[in-house]
């Protein structure tokens, strides 16, 4: 049996098409909201505003047939094996995000600089470990 990812939540982000998006997080990415599904509100009572994570993302509007692509839409650029970029476009669209908490609530989370597309699916969450 094959292994299934349980979506936890989604992200509510103002970017509508894709070629809106930042490239990444820290290039003037938006403030975006997460919805956290009932079934794992539980999961987040210990995040904190000012806490800073990791968020998984599945980039549900990826191309999954994608191998090789042009680095960072630089379309002069000769093409080069997908698993050495951060391209969306990938066989397992697994989005990694890294954003500064900015509040919480019981159902959801509004962080800092997300480059995702509205309605993403949340994959996971994991707390950013210093030192």
């Amino acid at each position: 049996m094959e292994p299934s990812i349980k979506f936890i939540g989604r992200i509510h982000s103002p970017f509508k098409r894709i070629e809106d998006c930042p490239l990444q997080e820290h290039e003037n990415a938006p403030e975006a909201s997460i919805t956290i599904f009932p079934d794992f509100a539980e999961g987040i009572k210990d995040i904190k505003a000012g806490d800073q994570l990791v968020l998984l993302t599945w980039l549900h509007a990826a191309d999954r047939t994608v191998i090789k692509c042009i680095p960072r839409r630089n379309y002069d650029a000769p093409q080069i094996g997908v698993f050495s970029t951060r391209s969306p476009d990938r066989p397992n669209p697994i989005g990694m995000h890294t954003v500064k908490v900015l509040s919480i609530a019981a159902d959801g989370i509004k962080v800092s600089n997300l480059e995702v597309l509205d309605q993403t699916p949340l994959v996971d969450i994991k707390p950013v470990i210093k030192g």
